[in-house]
Protein backbone atom coordinates (compact mmCIF):
# COMPACT_ATOMS: atom_id res chain seq x y z
CA UNK A 1 0.00 0.00 0.00
CA UNK A 2 1.25 3.14 -0.81
CA UNK A 3 -0.64 6.38 0.03
CA UNK A 4 -0.98 8.89 -2.51
CA UNK A 5 -1.33 12.68 -2.99
CA UNK A 6 -0.82 15.18 -5.80
CA UNK A 7 1.36 17.98 -7.21
CA UNK A 8 -0.73 20.25 -9.08
CA UNK A 9 -3.22 23.28 -8.05
CA UNK A 10 -5.42 22.41 -11.22
CA UNK A 11 -8.52 20.71 -10.07
CA UNK A 12 -9.77 16.92 -10.52
CA UNK A 13 -12.98 17.86 -9.24
CA UNK A 14 -14.74 20.96 -8.45
CA UNK A 15 -14.03 22.22 -4.74
CA UNK A 16 -18.14 22.80 -3.82
CA UNK A 17 -18.83 26.81 -2.40
CA UNK A 18 -19.45 27.07 1.24
CA UNK A 19 -23.11 26.15 2.14
CA UNK A 20 -25.19 27.88 4.93
CA UNK A 21 -27.38 24.87 5.84
CA UNK A 22 -26.40 21.44 7.58
CA UNK A 23 -24.91 18.85 5.05
CA UNK A 24 -26.63 16.42 7.39
CA UNK A 25 -29.99 15.66 5.69
CA UNK A 26 -33.25 13.85 5.99
CA UNK A 27 -34.43 12.15 2.87
CA UNK A 28 -38.18 11.08 2.57
CA UNK A 29 -38.33 11.35 -1.08
CA UNK A 30 -36.04 9.17 -1.42
CA UNK A 31 -37.74 6.34 0.74
CA UNK A 32 -41.05 7.37 -1.31
CA UNK A 33 -39.37 6.51 -4.47
CA UNK A 34 -38.82 2.84 -3.47
CA UNK A 35 -42.45 1.95 -1.53
CA UNK A 36 -44.87 0.70 -3.43
CA UNK A 37 -48.46 0.55 -3.25
CA UNK A 38 -47.94 -2.34 -0.53
CA UNK A 39 -45.58 0.00 1.75
CA UNK A 40 -42.61 -2.28 0.71
CA UNK A 41 -39.11 -1.96 -1.36
CA UNK A 42 -39.65 -2.80 -4.78
CA UNK A 43 -36.95 -5.47 -6.05
CA UNK A 44 -34.76 -4.25 -8.59
CA UNK A 45 -35.20 -5.61 -12.00
CA UNK A 46 -31.76 -7.41 -11.79
CA UNK A 47 -30.43 -7.80 -7.66
CA UNK A 48 -26.96 -8.06 -8.02
CA UNK A 49 -25.82 -11.12 -5.65
CA UNK A 50 -22.46 -11.62 -4.13
CA UNK A 51 -20.24 -13.41 -6.69
CA UNK A 52 -16.86 -13.68 -4.27
CA UNK A 53 -15.70 -13.09 -1.05
CA UNK A 54 -12.26 -11.86 0.00
CA UNK A 55 -10.67 -11.99 3.24
CA UNK A 56 -8.37 -9.27 3.48
CA UNK A 57 -5.54 -10.54 6.28
CA UNK A 58 -2.95 -8.12 7.60
CA UNK A 59 0.72 -8.16 5.77
CA UNK A 60 3.44 -5.33 6.46
CA UNK A 61 3.98 -2.15 4.12
CA UNK A 62 6.23 0.71 3.41
CA UNK A 63 8.19 1.27 6.77
CA UNK A 64 6.41 0.21 9.66
CA UNK A 65 2.80 -0.27 8.35
CA UNK A 66 0.22 -2.34 8.26
CA UNK A 67 -2.29 -3.36 5.25
CA UNK A 68 -5.65 -5.43 4.69
CA UNK A 69 -5.24 -5.71 0.97
CA UNK A 70 -8.41 -6.98 -0.77
CA UNK A 71 -7.71 -6.18 -4.36
CA UNK A 72 -4.63 -6.17 -6.09
CA UNK A 73 -3.28 -9.88 -4.50
CA UNK A 74 -3.58 -13.02 -5.88
CA UNK A 75 -7.29 -13.90 -5.34
CA UNK A 76 -8.51 -10.91 -6.70
CA UNK A 77 -5.44 -9.07 -8.84
CA UNK A 78 -7.95 -6.24 -10.00
CA UNK A 79 -11.18 -5.46 -11.12
CA UNK A 80 -11.66 -3.15 -13.74
CA UNK A 81 -11.22 -0.06 -13.28
CA UNK A 82 -10.02 -1.08 -9.79
CA UNK A 83 -6.43 -1.89 -8.98
CA UNK A 84 -5.94 -1.88 -5.57
CA UNK A 85 -7.72 -1.50 -2.49
CA UNK A 86 -5.71 -1.16 1.10
CA UNK A 87 -7.06 -0.60 4.86
CA UNK A 88 -4.44 0.44 6.01
CA UNK A 89 -3.06 1.29 9.99
CA UNK A 90 0.32 3.09 10.47
CA UNK A 91 1.92 4.91 13.70
CA UNK A 92 5.17 7.01 13.62
CA UNK A 93 7.88 6.97 13.20
CA UNK A 94 6.55 4.33 10.56
CA UNK A 95 4.92 5.63 7.03
CA UNK A 96 5.33 5.98 3.14
CA UNK A 97 8.64 7.78 2.04
CA UNK A 98 9.64 9.09 -1.19
CA UNK A 99 7.99 7.28 -4.64
CA UNK A 100 6.49 7.33 -7.78
CA UNK A 101 3.35 6.63 -9.80
CA UNK A 102 2.41 6.91 -13.19
CA UNK A 103 -1.26 6.19 -14.95
CA UNK A 104 -3.83 6.01 -12.65
CA UNK A 105 -5.71 7.69 -9.95
CA UNK A 106 -5.70 7.21 -6.03
CA UNK A 107 -8.56 7.93 -3.49
CA UNK A 108 -7.25 7.91 0.57
CA UNK A 109 -10.02 8.33 2.77
CA UNK A 110 -9.53 8.49 6.47
CA UNK A 111 -11.17 6.82 9.30
CA UNK A 112 -8.38 7.76 12.02
CA UNK A 113 -5.76 10.21 12.58
CA UNK A 114 -3.77 12.05 9.83
CA UNK A 115 -1.50 11.88 7.22
CA UNK A 116 0.53 14.80 6.17
CA UNK A 117 2.25 14.89 2.37
CA UNK A 118 4.81 16.29 0.13
CA UNK A 119 5.40 15.88 -3.04
CA UNK A 120 8.10 17.25 -5.42
CA UNK A 121 6.15 20.32 -6.76
CA UNK A 122 6.31 21.74 -3.34
CA UNK A 123 3.36 20.91 -1.89
CA UNK A 124 2.59 20.11 1.31
CA UNK A 125 -0.60 19.27 3.65
CA UNK A 126 -2.56 17.01 6.05
CA UNK A 127 -5.88 15.16 5.86
CA UNK A 128 -7.62 14.02 8.64
CA UNK A 129 -10.12 11.80 10.07
CA UNK A 130 -13.51 11.71 7.65
CA UNK A 131 -11.31 13.99 4.94
CA UNK A 132 -10.45 12.37 1.40
CA UNK A 133 -8.15 12.96 -0.84
CA UNK A 134 -8.64 12.11 -4.82
CA UNK A 135 -5.91 12.68 -7.06
CA UNK A 136 -4.22 11.61 -10.58
CA UNK A 137 -0.71 10.79 -10.88
CA UNK A 138 -1.02 10.98 -14.50
CA UNK A 139 1.97 11.05 -16.13
CA UNK A 140 4.70 11.61 -12.94
CA UNK A 141 4.15 12.25 -9.07
CA UNK A 142 6.85 11.28 -6.54
CA UNK A 143 6.12 12.11 -2.76
CA UNK A 144 5.59 10.62 0.68
CA UNK A 145 3.04 10.16 2.81
CA UNK A 146 3.38 10.18 6.34
CA UNK A 147 1.31 10.01 9.80
CA UNK A 148 1.02 12.94 12.07
CA UNK A 149 0.93 12.37 16.12
CA UNK A 150 -0.43 8.44 16.80
CA UNK A 151 -2.03 6.08 15.22
CA UNK A 152 -3.39 6.45 11.58
CA UNK A 153 -5.95 4.28 9.59
CA UNK A 154 -7.99 4.52 6.59
CA UNK A 155 -8.66 3.54 2.85
CA UNK A 156 -6.27 3.95 -0.18
CA UNK A 157 -8.35 2.79 -3.61
CA UNK A 158 -6.34 2.71 -7.30
CA UNK A 159 -8.56 3.71 -10.20
CA UNK A 160 -7.29 2.52 -13.42
CA UNK A 161 -6.91 5.50 -16.26
CA UNK A 162 -8.08 5.23 -19.46
CA UNK A 163 -5.37 5.75 -22.42
CA UNK A 164 -6.56 8.62 -23.04
CA UNK A 165 -5.85 10.26 -19.83
CA UNK A 166 -2.54 8.26 -18.44
CA UNK A 167 -0.19 11.32 -19.71
CA UNK A 168 -2.30 14.27 -18.14
CA UNK A 169 -0.62 16.65 -15.21
CA UNK A 170 -1.07 15.91 -12.32
CA UNK A 171 -3.65 17.10 -10.27
CA UNK A 172 -5.89 16.50 -7.40
CA UNK A 173 -8.53 17.46 -4.87
CA UNK A 174 -9.25 17.37 -0.82
CA UNK A 175 -13.25 16.40 0.40
CA UNK A 176 -12.96 18.03 3.85
CA UNK A 177 -15.07 15.80 6.22
CA UNK A 178 -18.04 18.54 7.21
CA UNK A 179 -18.37 18.94 3.12
CA UNK A 180 -19.21 15.28 2.45
CA UNK A 181 -22.97 15.49 2.19
CA UNK A 182 -24.84 12.52 3.83
CA UNK A 183 -27.98 11.49 4.47
CA UNK A 184 -30.33 9.40 7.13
CA UNK A 185 -33.54 7.53 7.46
CA UNK A 186 -34.47 4.26 8.68
CA UNK A 187 -31.82 3.67 10.83
CA UNK A 188 -29.42 3.65 7.28
CA UNK A 189 -27.34 6.46 6.80
CA UNK A 190 -24.59 7.66 3.98
CA UNK A 191 -21.79 9.69 3.79
CA UNK A 192 -21.91 10.36 -0.25
CA UNK A 193 -17.94 10.31 -1.37
CA UNK A 194 -18.76 10.46 -5.19
CA UNK A 195 -22.27 9.34 -6.97
CA UNK A 196 -25.57 9.57 -5.53
CA UNK A 197 -27.47 7.96 -2.39
CA UNK A 198 -30.40 8.69 -0.78
CA UNK A 199 -31.33 11.78 -2.87
CA UNK A 200 -27.42 13.23 -2.11
CA UNK A 201 -25.41 13.68 -5.32
CA UNK A 202 -21.99 14.07 -4.74
CA UNK A 203 -20.23 17.48 -6.02
CA UNK A 204 -16.94 15.24 -7.33
CA UNK A 205 -16.43 14.53 -11.24
CA UNK A 206 -13.83 11.91 -11.84
CA UNK A 207 -12.02 11.02 -14.80
CA UNK A 208 -12.83 7.07 -14.47
CA UNK A 209 -16.82 7.43 -13.79
CA UNK A 210 -16.73 5.99 -10.22
CA UNK A 211 -19.47 5.77 -6.96
CA UNK A 212 -17.67 5.77 -3.87
CA UNK A 213 -20.45 5.30 -0.70
CA UNK A 214 -19.67 4.99 2.90
CA UNK A 215 -22.73 3.14 5.09
CA UNK A 216 -23.73 2.40 8.24
CA UNK A 217 -26.67 0.59 8.85
CA UNK A 218 -28.25 0.28 12.61
CA UNK A 219 -29.15 -3.22 13.81
CA UNK A 220 -32.33 -4.31 11.98
CA UNK A 221 -31.81 -1.76 9.23
CA UNK A 222 -32.18 -2.39 5.47
CA UNK A 223 -30.55 -0.73 2.56
CA UNK A 224 -31.37 -0.59 -1.17
CA UNK A 225 -29.30 0.84 -3.23
CA UNK A 226 -29.28 0.93 -7.23
CA UNK A 227 -25.62 0.97 -9.67
CA UNK A 228 -25.36 1.59 -13.01
CA UNK A 229 -26.25 -1.83 -14.63
CA UNK A 230 -22.93 -2.02 -17.06
CA UNK A 231 -20.40 -1.10 -13.99
CA UNK A 232 -18.63 -3.03 -11.63
CA UNK A 233 -19.11 -2.80 -8.02
CA UNK A 234 -17.42 -4.35 -4.74
CA UNK A 235 -18.34 -3.91 -1.01
CA UNK A 236 -16.04 -4.36 1.52
CA UNK A 237 -16.89 -4.04 5.27
CA UNK A 238 -15.55 -2.30 8.04
CA UNK A 239 -17.14 -3.08 10.86
CA UNK A 240 -20.27 -5.61 12.01
CA UNK A 241 -21.32 -7.91 9.81
CA UNK A 242 -24.52 -7.96 6.97
CA UNK A 243 -26.52 -10.12 5.06
CA UNK A 244 -25.80 -8.89 1.22
CA UNK A 245 -27.71 -9.59 -1.98
CA UNK A 246 -29.90 -12.28 -1.09
CA UNK A 247 -32.12 -12.52 1.70
CA UNK A 248 -31.23 -16.19 2.48
CA UNK A 249 -27.24 -15.46 2.11
CA UNK A 250 -25.11 -16.13 5.44
CA UNK A 251 -23.82 -12.74 7.05
CA UNK A 252 -20.64 -11.63 6.33
CA UNK A 253 -17.99 -9.90 8.71
CA UNK A 254 -15.64 -6.99 8.53
CA UNK A 255 -12.44 -6.99 6.59
CA UNK A 256 -14.01 -9.39 3.75
CA UNK A 257 -14.33 -7.57 0.11
CA UNK A 258 -17.47 -8.73 -1.83
CA UNK A 259 -17.44 -8.99 -5.53
CA UNK A 260 -21.11 -8.23 -6.74
CA UNK A 261 -22.50 -9.63 -9.76
CA UNK A 262 -24.11 -7.99 -13.00
CA UNK A 263 -27.46 -6.29 -12.09
CA UNK A 264 -29.11 -2.57 -11.59
CA UNK A 265 -28.78 -2.60 -7.44
CA UNK A 266 -27.85 -4.28 -4.12
CA UNK A 267 -30.13 -5.16 -0.94
CA UNK A 268 -28.34 -5.20 2.26
CA UNK A 269 -29.63 -6.45 5.72
CA UNK A 270 -28.43 -5.63 9.00
CA UNK A 271 -30.05 -8.38 11.36
CA UNK A 272 -27.19 -8.69 14.11
CA UNK A 273 -27.11 -6.53 17.30
CA UNK A 274 -24.64 -3.93 16.56
CA UNK A 275 -23.91 -1.24 13.98
CA UNK A 276 -22.69 -2.45 10.40
CA UNK A 277 -20.69 0.07 8.45
CA UNK A 278 -19.07 -1.12 4.85
CA UNK A 279 -18.02 0.68 1.70
CA UNK A 280 -20.00 0.04 -1.77
CA UNK A 281 -18.06 1.21 -4.56
CA UNK A 282 -18.87 0.84 -8.53
CA UNK A 283 -16.94 1.86 -11.28
CA UNK A 284 -17.48 1.91 -15.12
CA UNK A 285 -15.10 -0.72 -16.48
CA UNK A 286 -12.31 0.96 -19.28
CA UNK A 287 -12.22 -2.72 -21.35
CA UNK A 288 -8.51 -1.73 -22.13
CA UNK A 289 -5.20 -3.75 -22.06
CA UNK A 290 -2.91 -3.20 -19.31
CA UNK A 291 0.71 -3.15 -17.57
CA UNK A 292 1.50 -3.03 -14.18
CA UNK A 293 4.84 -2.78 -12.72
CA UNK A 294 4.79 -1.49 -8.94
CA UNK A 295 4.05 2.09 -8.84
CA UNK A 296 3.21 2.51 -12.60
CA UNK A 297 -0.17 0.96 -14.70
CA UNK A 298 0.05 1.34 -18.12
CA UNK A 299 -1.57 -0.43 -21.41
CA UNK A 300 1.43 -1.90 -22.74
CA UNK A 301 4.84 -3.42 -21.30
CA UNK A 302 6.50 -0.81 -23.89
CA UNK A 303 4.63 2.08 -22.02
CA UNK A 304 6.04 0.51 -18.74
CA UNK A 305 9.87 0.33 -20.31
CA UNK A 306 9.62 3.71 -21.64
CA UNK A 307 8.26 4.99 -18.41
CA UNK A 308 11.16 2.97 -15.97
CA UNK A 309 13.71 4.87 -18.43
CA UNK A 310 11.25 8.32 -17.64
CA UNK A 311 11.93 7.83 -13.92
CA UNK A 312 15.79 6.52 -14.27
CA UNK A 313 16.55 9.43 -16.03
CA UNK A 314 14.31 12.38 -14.65
CA UNK A 315 12.45 13.25 -17.98
CA UNK A 316 9.11 13.38 -19.27
CA UNK A 317 7.12 14.16 -15.91
CA UNK A 318 9.95 13.03 -13.26
CA UNK A 319 12.38 15.81 -13.77
CA UNK A 320 11.68 17.58 -10.28
CA UNK A 321 12.45 14.04 -8.92
CA UNK A 322 16.54 14.92 -9.65
CA UNK A 323 16.97 16.71 -6.76
CA UNK A 324 14.08 16.31 -4.71
CA UNK A 325 13.56 14.72 -1.52
CA UNK A 326 10.67 15.18 1.61
CA UNK A 327 11.90 16.14 4.99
Amino acid sequence: MTLVRAISPKLLFHAKPAKTTPNHVRAPAFIQSIMSETGQAPSFETPRLVVKTVLATEQPEGDGAVVRRSIGRRELRSLDPFLLLDHFSVSPPGGFHDHPHRGFETVTYMFQGAITHQDFAGNKGTIQTGDVQWMTAGRGIVHSEMPTGGLSTGLQLWINLSSKYKMIEPSYQELLSENIDRAEEDGVEVRVIAGESMGVRSPVHTLTPTMYLDFTLKPGAELRQSIPESWNSFVYIIEGEGIFGSPNSAPVAAHNLLVLGPGDGLSVWNRSSNNLRFVLLGGQPLNEPMAKYGPFVMNTQAEINRTLEDFKHFKNGFGLARTWRSQ
